[in-house]
């Protein structure tokens, strides 16, 4: 009677076990989702046109910071996306966006365009400036952070400037009115010009917007295992975590 409670009882503690270490696995799983599905997304380039007249604003940053616009030698260096790269631009996309307020550059500068790094203002450029630089110190190579002016759909028509952000994984967008790290095809934007990936003083348009791909992803793309996978859906493929 004793051996066999002592039984009964050691294979309740491995089943509370086995039960405990899946879920602790279930979790981690769980807690790696949104970037795994945002990396299984549809890798989607957006078409370039031909070189454009660069913005004023670039051109008189570089007269008077020749230094900061040249090209790295690194310029044109790939970049593979993985789930910590990805979290290191949505951190920084953060840092600027909570650091930075936006102001407008007639009331900090008396200009109605000026580009400049900003402490603690600055606008949409400004912003764009600063989160290329810091991701620049980090080790992304200057080919893949490229100014981007883009124009707001509706009746406004608002110029915006953003910073694409290129990898194997495709184009994203970093904005200050978003901390979400967006594909450049889920925008609600009109893209209009960027800066080259070989040279940051060259700029092109874009030519014709592609068809944009679904982005619901279905169950056999999670990592889950299948046995799981009905039990713990896809959470939204845009939810990483800061």
């Amino acid at each position: 009677m004793t051996k066999f409670c002592m039984e009964g009882r050691t294979a309740r503690r491995l089943r509370a076990w086995t039960a405990a270490a899946a879920a602790a696995a279930a979790l981690f799983v769980w807690d790696a989702l949104p970037a795994h599905a945002f990396l299984a997304r549809p890798a989607l380039f957006a078409a370039i046109g031909n070189a454009t007249k660069a913005p004023n604003g670039w051109l008189q940053l570089c007269a008077a910071n020749a230094d900061e616009c040249k090209p790295s030698a690194d310029q044109a260096r790939d970049v593979t996306l993985t789930p910590e790269l990805l979290q290191q631009l949505y951190d920084i996309n953060k840092y600027v966006n909570d650091r930075v307020t936006w102001t407008s550059d007639t009331e900090l500068y008396g200009k109605t365009e000026r580009w400049a790094y900003p402490l603690d203002r600055g606008d949409c450029e400004d912003m764009v400036l600063l989160k290329r630089k810091l991701l620049a110190k980090t080790g992304w190579p200057q080919g893949a952070l490229l100014i981007t002016i883009v124009e707001e759909r509706g009746q406004t028509r608002t110029r915006h400037a953003v910073l694409t952000v290129r990898s194997d994984r495709g184009e994203m967008i970093l904005d200050n009115q978003t901390p979400e790290i967006l594909f450049w095809y889920e925008t609600n934007y009109r893209y209009l010009s960027r800066q080259s990936a070989t040279d940051p003083n060259v700029w092109v348009s874009f030519g014709a917007e592609p068809a944009k791909p679904a982005v619901e992803l279905a169950l056999s793309a999670s990592p889950l295992p299948a046995s799981l996978a009905s039990s713990f859906p896809l959470p939204p493929p845009l939810g990483i975590r800061p």
